[in-house]
């Protein structure tokens, strides 16, 4: 952190993003260049007299308590911390798991899902080595999985994320009955924070519709984009990921501002990785490597269980966690790295995804189970849609109401006529 802060504020206020960005908006807005000049000599005033000693203030506060951090890096180490984390997790996650079942679930997972990767990689022909690592390693070293480490190759990255997310538009009513009106775009994570950012993020749309949901995806290091994961990547921050639950969320009507803007983790984070699942079952993987590449992202999130509860609860150091990492996906340092300082500060939200994930899929077996053939994909997306994020608790009252409302349907019509049941819907 301290070098991203120190990174922003060496360079010129005109070459600073917030310069260049309001720049950039004005001009597409339409602003006349006497206003446009005005507003930015300003801009620049503004940068170099407030934002850059304000950083700078906080730069200093990071220099001065550096010298007494500690190498401990749970939250146990703090006063209370053992019940902050499970205070933590029970935020978080919208359940009430103690961090001994999380911890153990991450480690089933972690079992299961480098199960299903190792038998993709017998099935197409590669050697599976003693470490689960170094089987994937050999695989990830191969050229053809990745672009050319040049500007030229980040800019068919981000060209490729486009195509994915335009192919996947086209199918999605086999599975939603409305898609977000919200535009979604695929950009660049800005150059001077990328190398601590995260592999990729969503922003969401403005309310008024004027600015489109962005998929950023991180391009500092060219071996973190292996080609056969992207298109889960985009699922994920995308379509049917997060611009489709987060956009759609903002566009309901008839319930209050702040519910279109509740943010649960374990839902929204949840819903994410189910949308990749999704994709999958909707046919949108096209060979096995990028099954593979589903599977290791569901990897990560299951080890993510085991990491986050190891470092806050089982007192893990920040170097085992990253070795235990390192072991069990085949992801690249500077990725590994990333994630674990991640976790460090901010227990137990890493435990969500996972969590959310199984509790959709749990509740879909259980209305498809209870309501047989009549069961309707679109009816269930619908329900768990249609009231912006809930705490997973929520989400299965909503589950049970409309397996309870489409059986008394089915209990009608089976007395009058039969035939297939599926609501109206716009």
């Amino acid at each position: 952190v301290l070098k991203e802060m120190s990174d922003f504020v060496t360079l010129p206020a005109r070459e600073n993003i917030l310069y260049t960005s309001l720049s950039k908006k004005m001009e597409k807005a339409g602003f006349g260049a006497d206003f446009r000049e005005e507003t930015l000599l300003e801009a620049e005033k503004i940068i170099a007299r407030k934002v850059y000693p304000a950083y700078q203030g906080l730069i200093g506060y990071f220099h001065k308590i550096r010298p007494i951090a500690t190498h401990e890096d749970g939250i146990w180490r703090l006063p209370d911390g053992d019940a902050a984390y499970r205070f933590a997790l029970k935020t978080q996650t919208t359940t009430d798991l103690s961090p001994e079942a999380i911890h153990n679930m991450g480690l089933l997972e972690v079992e299961r899902i480098q199960k299903n990767i190792l038998n993709i990689l017998k099935s197409e022909g590669y050697p599976v080595k003693k470490s689960f690592r170094a089987s994937l390693v050999s695989l990830q070293e191969r050229k053809e999985f990745y672009f050319e480490d040049s500007q030229k190759g980040r800019r068919q990255i981000l060209m490729t994320y486009r195509d994915i997310l335009e192919e996947a538009s086209t199918v999605m009513d086999d599975a939603f009955y409305s898609q977000p009106k919200a535009d979604l775009s695929v950009e660049r994570v800005p150059q001077f924070k990328e190398k601590t950012a995260p592999g990729a993020y969503y922003q969401r749309p403005s309310l008024d519709g004027s600015r489109s949901g962005v998929f950023y995806a991180n391009l500092y290091d060219i071996k973190a984009t292996k080609t056969y994961g992207m298109r889960t990547l985009a699922h994920h921050e995308g379509i049917p990921g997060h611009h489709f639950q987060i956009a759609l969320a903002q566009e309901l009507e008839g319930i209050p501002l702040f519910r279109r803007f509740s943010f649960f983790t374990a839902y929204v984070e949840g819903w994410a990785l189910y949308a990749e699942r999704l994709a999958f079952e909707m046919g949108l993987e096209k060979s096995a490597f990028e099954s593979l590449g589903r599977l290791e992202a569901e990897l990560f999130r299951a080890v993510r269980l085991v990491v986050d509860t190891g470092i806050h609860y089982k007192r893990w150091t920040r170097s085992k966690a990253i070795d235990y990492m390192s072991e069990n996906t085949g992801m690249v340092e500077s990725e590994i790295v990333s994630e674990v300082e991640r976790y460090i500060v901010m227990p137990a939200q890493a435990t969500a995804y996972k969590i959310g994930m199984q509790k959709i899929l749990e509740l879909r077996k259980k209305a498809r189970d209870a309501i047989g053939p009549a069961f309707d994909l679109r009816d269930f997306h619908q329900v768990v849609l249609e009231n912006g994020a809930v705490p997973l608790d929520v989400l299965e009252e909503l589950v049970v109401q409309y397996i309870k409302d489409v059986k008394i349907e089915m209990g009608i019509q089976n007395l009058v006529t039969p035939k297939i049941i599926g609501k109206e819907k716009a």
